[in-house]
């Protein structure tokens, strides 16, 4: 978890900012780490619709119902912490610059300083991760990290936009990948989404 100077409660906040908090954590919980039985059960309950991110939903229920926590737990490890080259590295510099620690994450280090949020001291991985800067999103759109009027359409063209929609299609489309196919679906899907709403802003 990331530790906020500053928060807030999330009454306020609006049906569609909730849903996009949501869809935020959901992120990067996954991205985070491998389910367990609990989650997976949970997620096996989604409910889709039509639309893209209500068919993503659909999806990655489907590949819930149908994995076990040993197996999703074995692809997580392929795809984040293997030694295999097809390896994913989900960090905003290794996209970025091609390599780890770079200037964007420099960058993302100022505005979190700006915004009060400091890594919790038992985050090893550096805050340029996908899965951190996705809890992010999550407490901006959420309410929980309190912040101006329109700081969720700053920190997404920033510091996610620039790159994290490859990063979707590379998980997409990853070999070991088949529950974590479908997350990176939903991860695309959700973010174009995303970049279409503040582009109306």
């Amino acid at each position: 978890m990331l530790d906020s100077a500053s928060r807030e409660t999330a009454s306020g906040i609006d049906e569609i900012d909730r849903a996009r908090a949501q869809e935020y954590a959901l992120l990067a919980t996954l991205l985070a780490r491998s389910p367990d039985r609990e989650l997976l059960a949970g997620l096996a309950r989604l409910q889709g619709d039509a639309s893209p991110i209500g068919m993503a939903h659909a999806a990655l229920a489907e590949a819930a119902m149908r994995t076990s926590e040993e197996s999703v737990g074995r692809e997580y490890f392929a795809l984040f912490a293997g030694l295999e080259g097809g390896s994913l590295l989900p960090y905003a510099s290794h996209y970025l610059t091609g390599a780890l620690y770079g200037r964007p994450l420099v960058r993302l280090r100022e505005t979190l300083r700006q915004l009060g949020v400091e890594k919790a001291p038992e985050r090893s991985e550096p805050e340029d991760h996908a899965a951190i800067l996705c809890e992010i999103m999550a407490g901006l759109a959420g309410g929980s990290i309190a912040a101006s009027a329109g700081a969720d359409r700053e920190f997404f063209g920033a510091h996610l936009s620039p790159w994290v929609r490859t990063f979707f299609v590379d998980l997409e489309r990853a070999e070991p990948a088949d529950f974590y196919a479908r997350v990176g679906a939903l991860g695309r899907i959700f973010v174009d989404v995303e970049a279409e709403g503040f582009a109306r802003v």
